[in-house]
């Protein structure tokens, strides 16, 4: 009878156990699934949260963008600044001179810039400005320029006729050329030949060769060119 007790005893500790380790397992499904819930919840309410706040960036940036078209344009805005307007002028630097003054707290740099300035037709001006900056000398060597341009005589592509300039000590000889020869000339007499319209001709200098008196006996060269037809004009033939 003892060994019967002691067996049912057993069986029913085992029932237990099972159905504690039953209840155990239930549970923890039932703890898994209110997580799970529990992060569905938080993840939808994530998700709506973000979307509403998209949708209210987009409304801000939408009255943003209008405010931005109303006012000042939008993102579609032009270059800043006044847009020179296209004239057909060519404009080439051909020196730039830096001079130093040495002062009590170091030294003071100002600059000069030698312009020419064209519309490769017929018209060429030569000027020089001084600045502080490179970009302000310049600007303000083009417009002496502008101002100064004059009307030179050529009889198609080249010279009418030979001519030799003098200007302190440069000195400029210029030869027409046949088609297709080009500009035989150095750097400064050849920006000012480009600038009036020259192309084929023969040049030489022959005395100092500071830019601006070499440009300046170069100017000097093409104002003294003379077309047959503006002699025979001036001789009444």
């Amino acid at each position: 009878m003892a060994d019967e007790e002691q067996q049912d005893n057993q069986a029913t500790e085992a029932a237990e156990g099972a159905s504690t380790s039953e209840v155990q397992i239930a549970k923890e499904k039932d703890a898994s699934t209110d997580v799970t819930k529990v992060n569905e919840e938080v993840a939808n309410s994530s998700d709506s949260s973000v979307e509403d706040h998209r949708s209210s960036d987009s409304r801000e940036g939408e009255r943003r963008g209008g405010r931005q078209q109303r006012g000042r344009g939008g993102n579609n805005r032009g270059p800043r600044g006044p847009q020179k307007e296209d004239d057909g002028i060519v404009e080439k630097v051909i020196h730039i001179n830096r001079s130093s003054k040495v002062v009590k707290g170091g030294r003071r740099f100002g600059f000069s810039a030698l312009v020419v300035v064209g519309n490769k037709e017929g018209k060429v001006g030569l000027g020089t400005g001084k600045a502080r900056e490179v970009i302000s000398c310049i600007n303000k060597g083009t417009e002496v320029a502008r101002r100064n341009m004059v009307g030179v005589s050529l009889h198609g592509a080249t010279l009418p006729h030979e001519v030799y300039s003098i200007y302190d000590g440069a000195r400029v000889l210029l030869r027409p050329a046949s088609p297709g020869t080009g500009i035989i000339a150095g750097k400064t007499v050849r920006a000012v030949l480009e600038s009036a319209g020259v192309r084929d001709v023969l040049s030489k200098s022959l005395g100092s060769k500071n830019p601006a008196n070499v440009a300046k006996a170069a100017l000097q060269a093409l104002q003294q060119l003379r077309r047959r037809e503006d002699v025979m004009a001036v001789r009444d033939k």
